[in-house]
């Protein structure tokens, strides 16, 4: 199936400093794709993949699961550790999941973490049901384009599948387990005002994780997809200042001023 306009991934070659970034459940790489390009812009090395069964139709992400979408951001931080000298990871919604268990996983291989409304559990009461819906019922209602910019759009599906929401549900109620392990630097910033994912979920994570450098921000203009909302610069900003401070006396870094 061809790619979606927009859901390309993305790859920069800059300096010793390397960040991933990670986009979230039914969406593509096009709604975090200005959040890698503000970075890359400021010599650092990014990648942006792809996640299996993403920007195409919703029918191919039926056949996905979490293990798909984890191996394949662990595939990309793995070729960014033989280039960088450090590694950094971001993440929209999902995607912020996938950046917690990256850390939980890989310990010091990951510098520190940038987290935007990361999902901490499947909400609703259609969540419980999700092992036996998902036999009757091949889809759902999208989440797609929950931002308060108008004319905001996010190249996502209109449709959820449902198998693979009780992945992701079952994805996340293990990474609930694995949090505590998170001991690296954390940047937060999250929406007050989300239709997808509440803020108890960041206060959720944040209550769990082991991680000493918090730092938490609110993006009161925001919904969901912030990464394209009116608090985009702000992300964008914070997150280039968090890396800046932590890879301090690093090689390349410095070429970001000239970027």
């Amino acid at each position: 199936m061809p790619l979606l306009p927009g859901a390309e991934p993305f790859r920069h070659s800059g300096g010793e400093v390397g960040v991933l970034v990670c986009h979230g459940f039914t969406g593509s790489p096009q709604s975090v794709r200005p959040w890698a390009e503000h970075l890359a812009e400021r010599g650092l090395t990014v990648s942006l993949p792809l996640l299996p069964g993403h920007g195409t139709r919703w029918q191919d992400m039926q056949l996905t699961g979490w293990q798909d979408w984890y191996a394949e951001v662990d595939r990309a931080l793995g070729e960014l550790r033989e280039h960088c000298s450090q590694v950094f990871v971001c993440g929209l919604s999902m995607g912020g999941a996938l950046t917690l268990r990256l850390a939980a996983k890989h310990g010091a291989a990951v510098s520190g973490i940038v987290l935007v409304n990361p999902a901490n559990k499947v909400h609703g009461l259609s969540a419980r049901a999700l092992p036996v819906l998902r036999h009757l019922v091949p889809s759902t209602k999208g989440i797609a384009s929950d931002i308060a910019k108008p004319g905001g759009a996010e190249v996502g599906y209109d449709r959820v599948p449902l198998h693979a929401a009780h992945s992701f549900r079952g994805f996340l109620r293990m990474l609930d387990g694995e949090l505590p392990q998170v001991t690296q630097p954390l940047l937060l910033l999250h929406s007050p005002e989300d239709h997808v994912v509440p803020p108890a979920d960041s206060a959720r994570i944040l209550a769990r994780v082991s991680s000493r450098d918090v730092t938490e921000r609110l993006l009161e203009h925001s919904y969901h997809v912030a990464t394209l909302d009116h608090d985009a610069e702000l992300i964008f900003e914070e997150t280039y200042a968090f890396i800046t401070r932590l890879s301090a006396g690093v090689g390349d870094v410095g070429a970001a001023s000239r970027g």
